[in-house]
């Protein structure tokens, strides 16, 4: 029989969840979990600020499709990180945030960080709460992950008092739960299926519109397309689930495409400002919406076959059903569709061969995206940057590109690459700055560089806020204010935390330095001059 102290259950049962990783950033609330997760075997990934380990946490989740978990100090260290625990809650997705919290036997008498946690975080969380005895703590943390899974997923919060963690038992009174949450995702009944095929059959001109990501598994999405031949446009997570060079993959025809198609086959999608609220689409058209979440099912406008199931089960129940029918081919108004994907490519294709200094955004985009091709891990971070690059990207894979979703955070460029880089230390991982997004975590390449964390990032410096000064001169054209930053040295405060930067002012120095950012073998980033875009869009690809 042996003593174990209260970090040590919770890393214990961390790792029966299948957990291996946690990032933190350390304080003396949370020191056992610490150290409990070095006994356990747990990597500990640590931060310069609480909001990024939370946002690598995140990312970690939707990449490898096990739960991301982060540990963070009472206090500030909890409040830093509710702007990731909310990225995540608008994102849909599952991961766990511990937070310490002072000692209880000091409840309410005015401790070192005391603060009551959960009510902050119960508005963006699944569940939100407090363990109250040592000896329940793997139980209490079950509980937490169990709601983490609920619905399209979510983040959940558990703060730990810190006498709990400190404390010490009996392992043999502790019991570590297994198998205490679903393991068989939701699809549909056989009769379902036929009502969906049944519609898709008989439709002339359907379009497919997913949002969901595969979890780190297979993705059938590809499949379901070409089945139907149907013009097929993704966002957020789902971007990648077709290459980005297949001719049905949609990625400038998307309001088209809504305006005409006659049924929408909608996977895990909201209709929010994204989607123009869904009222692009024509009032004519058949609605098949699938969503784990009912209560986003005919949210901002009505469906004919709305359907509370996985996406992602959905399509692969699909993908194996449609040989049951045979569709003529591509339509016309597919092949129209197309056309106009095309033309449009032509268009842009055409404005990236710019040789003006500073450098036009469609230059800047179409040089990164050929440097990092299709198999990269891309987190991007900005506005307009990000809207203009996010065009351009060859992604084929999904959730390879890694953007924050519907919340709209700055900030997750730095913490998102590092958790795609310790998750896939082979592969080429990237980022997309604009120079206000970098502002905000840029100090996370102490961290790469800490950590030996070679990734490339690569900013869009055009030295202000552009899309906020877009819509600024719009209605306050003579009282601009706060809307200016200067083209600051990004790429000296890397090189000084001893990474690897550059600066480029030329269009053809672009792609020579973004290769010798990658050779140098260190976390890097190519600071790169460009024109203000002045677009006042802040929908990534339409």
């Amino acid at each position: 029989m042996a003593q174990i102290h209260g970090g040590q259950i919770i890393a214990r049962a961390l790792k029966n969840e299948g957990v291996d990783a946690l990032f933190a950033l350390t304080g003396g609330h949370i020191l056992p979990i610490l150290d409990g997760c070095v006994q356990e075997g747990i990597r500990v990934i640590d931060f310069r600020h609480e909001q990024a380990a939370a946002h690598a946490a995140e990312a970690y989740s939707r990449l490898t499709g096990k739960l991301g978990v982060a540990a963070v100090t009472a206090g500030p260290g909890v409040t830093d990180a509710i702007t990731a625990v909310a990225t995540a809650h608008f994102s849909g997705t599952p991961m766990l945030l511990l937070g310490g919290r002072h000692l209880l036997r000091q409840e309410l008498m005015g401790g070192l960080q005391e603060i009551d946690h959960p009510p902050l975080l119960a508005p963006v969380t699944n569940w939100s709460g407090t363990a109250w005895q040592t000896d329940r703590l793997a139980e209490t943390v079950s509980t937490a992950i169990r709601h983490a899974y609920t619905g399209r997923g979510g983040p959940v919060f558990l703060d730990v008092p810190m006498d709990l963690l400190f404390d010490m038992v009996n392992d043999e009174g502790v019991e570590f739960p297994a198998n205490r949450r679903a393991n068989v995702s939701s699809g549909v009944d056989s009769s379902t299926l036929d009502r969906i095929i049944a519609l898709l059959a008989k439709a002339d001109r359907p379009m497919i519109f997913g949002g969901f990501s595969s979890g780190g598994g297979t993705n059938r999405l590809v499949e379901v397309a070409e089945a139907l031949g149907a013009p097929t446009y993704t966002n957020g997570r789902a971007r990648g689930s077709l290459p980005f060079d297949h001719e049905l993959a949609g990625n400038h025809s998307r309001s088209a495409a809504f305006a005409e198609a006659d049924l929408v086959l909608a996977l895990g999608v909201d209709w929010d400002f994204r989607t123009g609220y869904g009222r692009k689409i024509d009032d004519e058209a058949t609605i098949i919406q699938v969503d784990l979440d009912a209560s986003r099912i005919g949210w901002n406008r009505p469906v004919d076959l709305g359907i509370v199931a996985d996406p992602h089960t959905v399509t692969e129940q699909l993908a194996e059903a449609f040989h049951r029918f045979d569709r003529p081919g591509r339509s016309e108004w597919a092949a129209s569709i197309i056309e106009r994907e095309r033309a449009r490519r032509e268009e842009l294709a055409a404005e990236a061969e710019s040789d003006e200094v500073p450098i036009m955004p469609n230059r800047f985009a179409r040089d990164v995206a050929e440097f990092f091709g299709p198999d990269s891990i891309i987190a991007v971070d900005g506005g307009d940057i990000v809207s203009t690059t996010a065009r351009w990207l060859q992604i084929s894979h999904p959730g390879h590109v890694l953007d924050p979703g519907p919340f709209g955070s700055l900030g997750t460029g730095a913490p998102y690459a590092i958790a795609a880089k310790v998750a896939f230390p082979s592969k080429r991982v990237g980022i997309v700055f604009g120079d206000g997004g970098f502002g905000f975590n840029g100090m996370e390449y102490d961290t790469m560089v800490r950590l030996g964390l070679p990734v490339i990032g690569v900013m869009g410096n055009d030295g202000v806020w552009s899309n906020i000064k877009t819509i600024h001169r719009m209605f306050f054209p003579d009282r601009l204010v706060a809307t200016d930053l200067g083209r600051r040295p990004y790429h000296d405060v890397v090189t000084a935390l001893g990474g690897h930067g550059s600066l480029v002012e030329e269009p053809s120095a672009i792609m020579p330095s973004l290769k010798a950012a990658e050779a140098s073998g260190l976390p890097a980033l190519v600071n790169v001059h460009i024109a203000e875009t002045m677009r006042a869009s802040s929908n990534y690809a339409q």
